[in-house]
């Protein structure tokens, strides 16, 4: 498109969600719960012409020789639709937050002082592959009362545009304004430029993609960004632990999928519990085809069990590595200090967890590992706002303040200083 074209499209797509956040600001409960189950129902009702959509995508996409990685994300399945449609009706049955005034607290001055929870206004996403967050990220717009400017990949353009519809024909039927949620139907880059200096328009960025494109906004945006860069999550089996759970759980983290970024992309083994988990754990991801980057005291006990084919010796640079397929990372530590120390100094402060029957090693991790989602006994794989009961997730922040960890409604939203009085004045 010519650059003035896409200066008017962005200008006009601006000022109408501009417009549409008064209108979902002022939106009432019961409305926006209409309208989140009416997207949970349109979703199941159109089935198969999502699934039309999405083949379209998923054929350029293989054409085009488009990694296997996101192929996989571009997927709109059955199971996914129905995970979406959920996660408008948890979002439609919980609380609504906006409005909420809390810690009012009187003070000698006779006025009393707290906090109300309000909407953001307008937040601009911009996201790779994944087509069911478009709908993430429209369900938790219209609860928090906020509207939404949506610029997903250019490889998922003909799913992103039918949900988009559904978003708006789901908005329309219950009596909120249609721009409260829209979607920038050109894949010219340029619209991604202008979106993210808008000031006038949009209140926050929201990147969820690669660390390219996260690193590129951030570093171009005229207005506040919320940024995930990479998942470089942990799993820590220490000593003391239950054996047979930590090689359950860490399977899970590592091989339940690969290409989402709460997978677990590095492995730490306290030396103590090494000879006995290693090479059951090994034998595992070797027969899942995971190939292991391994420090030399993991090697020389893995090779017993696994396929050379299938070993490496790792590299500086993998212990900070995001593969997102299936490789890991292998390391042997003394204890769990020993791991929180790595841990703080390769991960990218996404999920990290500890599998232990140590209930003070467990309170150490906890307290001392920096990372956004810290996690003992449990899967990775859990660090999603669907998991949490947040409804959904807008994405996953690493950053440290306003919101952090996966983003929900709450991570949307802004306080505003409330102050009552009966006619004080300040002396």
């Amino acid at each position: 498109m010519h650059t003035n074209l896409i200066i008017d499209l962005m200008n006009q797509l601006g000022s109408q969600a501009k417009i549409a956040s008064a209108h979902m600001a002022k939106a009432d409960t019961a409305t926006k719960n209409a309208a989140l189950r009416k997207l949970a129902a349109l979703l199941r009702a159109n089935l198969l012409a999502l699934q039309t959509e999405n083949e379209k995508d998923l054929a350029r996409a293989i054409a085009a020789n488009l990694a296997e990685p996101m192929v996989d994300r571009l997927k709109l399945t059955p199971k996914v639709i129905e995970t979406c449609a959920q996660g408008c009706e948890q979002l439609a049955a919980m609380a609504d937050v906006i409005g909420e005034v809390t810690g009012m607290k009187q003070q000698p001055s006779g006025i009393r002082v707290g906090q109300m929870r309000v909407p953001i206004g307008v937040f601009g996403m911009i996201f790779e592959s994944r087509p069911n967050v478009t709908i993430e990220a429209a369900s938790l717009s219209i609860k928090s009362g906020n509207a939404c400017i949506l610029r997903g990949g250019s490889e998922a353009i003909d799913t992103n545009k039918i949900l988009a519809k559904l978003v708006q024909q789901a908005l329309q039927e219950s009596g909120l304004p249609i721009h409260a949620v829209q979607l920038v139907e050109t894949t010219d880059r340029a619209a991604v430029g202008q979106l993210i200096t808008m000031p006038q328009y949009v209140d926050v960025i929201i990147p969820r993609g690669g660390k390219g494109l996260i690193e590129r906004i951030s570093a171009e945006a005229k207005v506040p960004v919320i940024k995930h860069l990479d998942g470089n999550c942990h799993t820590y089996v220490d000593d003391p632990c239950d054996i047979a759970q930590a090689i359950k759980v860490a399977d899970n983290a590592k091989t339940n999928k690969f290409s989402p970024c709460n997978a677990t992309e590095s492995m730490l083994v306290a030396h103590a519990v090494a000879s006995e988990f290693l090479p059951k754990m090994g034998a595992i991801f070797a027969s899942k085809g995971v190939e292991m980057r391994c420090d030399n005291q993991a090697l020389t006990i893995l090779r017993r069990v696994v396929p050379e084919a299938l070993l490496k010796p790792a590299s500086e640079a993998d212990w900070s590595e995001e593969y997102l397929a299936p490789i890991i990372s292998i390391k042997v530590v003394t204890g769990v200090t020993e791991a929180i120390d790595h841990i703080n100094r390769y991960s990218s402060h996404h999920t990290d967890a500890i599998l232990t029957s140590d209930h003070l090693h467990a309170q150490q991790f906890l307290r001392e590992v920096d990372s956004a989602s810290v996690m003992v006994n449990t899967s990775t794989r859990f660090a999603d706002g669907f998991e949490y009961g947040l409804g959904a997730e807008i994405g996953i922040s690493t950053d440290k303040f306003h919101a952090r960890g996966p983003v929900g409604i709450e991570g949307l939203t802004s306080l505003k200083y409330v102050v009552l009085g009966q006619g004080e004045v300040r002396t």
